[in-house]
């Protein structure tokens, strides 16, 4: 049986897109966005060592727990590795999480996975950059 041909070719230029999309729907707070580019399986730990599903996520925006007001990539690495993607990149982001403001470097790591027809976040992590 031949191998299935997928009609999304998983390219640096359709994550690069998925990227400012993602930020898009996180300063818009679009849950239907974020339910697209995030994966039913994602593993997300926050900058307090906290794991969330993306249930959690959803939540925490269709109920105002976090508020992104500002997203500025800079410093982004992606490594594509197939139907698999790393994304690194360096975050001035502020806003409020649980009614306490933050505001600061961040740096993000996500997993990406070519599903279907575009990419989904599998995996993620954010930190403080203290330095």
């Amino acid at each position: 049986m031949p191998p299935v041909e997928l009609e999304f070719k998983p390219s640096e230029a359709s994550l690069r897109a998925c990227e400012a999309a993602l930020r898009r729907a996180q300063v818009a707070s679009d849950v239907g966005e974020l339910d697209r580019l995030v994966d039913d399986s994602l593993v997300f730990t926050g900058p307090n060592g906290a794991v969330y599903s993306k249930n959690d996520d959803l939540d925490a925006h269709r109920r105002g727990l976090i508020r992104i007001t500002r997203l500025e990539p800079s410093e982004e690495r992606i490594q594509l590795f197939g139907h698999i993607a790393v994304v690194s990149v360096r975050m001035e982001m502020s806003g409020t999480f649980e009614g306490v403001a933050f505001a600061g470097p961040f740096r993000y790591t996500r997993v990406w996975r070519a599903i279907g027809d575009s990419w989904r976040i599998v995996a993620g992590h954010v930190s403080a950059v203290l330095a």
